[in-house]
C-alpha cells in the first residue's frame, strides 16, 4: 500500500520562509522520483520540483529555482520542500507525488500555503 502524508503547510508573510515535508509510507521508497506540485483556484496544477530516487538530480519549475529547494531523506522515506521569498503568487494547495515507471504515480491529499501580508 501507498500513502503520502504532507504536512506544514500555513500562513506567511511575503518574504518569508516555509518546509514541507511528505512522508512516504511506501515499499522501495527508493526507487522513486519524488515531486512537489501546486494548484492555486482557477489555475491548471504546476510541477514545482522534482528530484530523482538517488537524490542526485532535481529539476525546478519555471521562475522556481533560486527560491525553493527540494531534498530527501531516503532513510526516513520524507521529501522535503524548503519555500524561501514567498509571494502571493505562491498561494495553492501544495501535493506531493511519488511517480516510478510502469504506472505507479501516487499522490498526497495536499497541504494549503498562504502567503500574505
Amino acid at each position: 500500500q501507498v500513502q503520502l502524508v504532507e504536512s506544514g503547510g500555513g500562513l506567511a508573510q511575503p518574504g518569508g520562509s516555509l518546509r514541507l515535508s511528505c512522508a512516504a509510507s511506501i515499499f522501495t521508497f527508493s526507487t522513486y522520483d519524488m515531486s512537489w506540485y501546486r494548484q492555486a483556484p482557477g489555475k491548471q496544477r504546476q510541477l514545482v520540483a522534482r528530484i530523482s530516487s538517488s537524490g542526485i538530480r532535481t529539476y525546478y519549475g519555471d521562475s522556481l529555482k533560486g527560491r525553493f529547494t527540494i531534498s530527501r531523506d531516503n532513510a526516513k522515506n520524507t521529501v522535503y520542500l524548503q519555500m524561501n521569498s514567498l509571494k502571493p503568487e505562491d498561494t495553492a494547495v501544495y501535493y506531493c507525488n511519488a511517480f516510478r515507471t510502469g504506472g505507479f504515480d501516487y499522490w498526497g491529499q495536499g497541504t494549503q500555503v498562504t502567503v500574505s501580508s
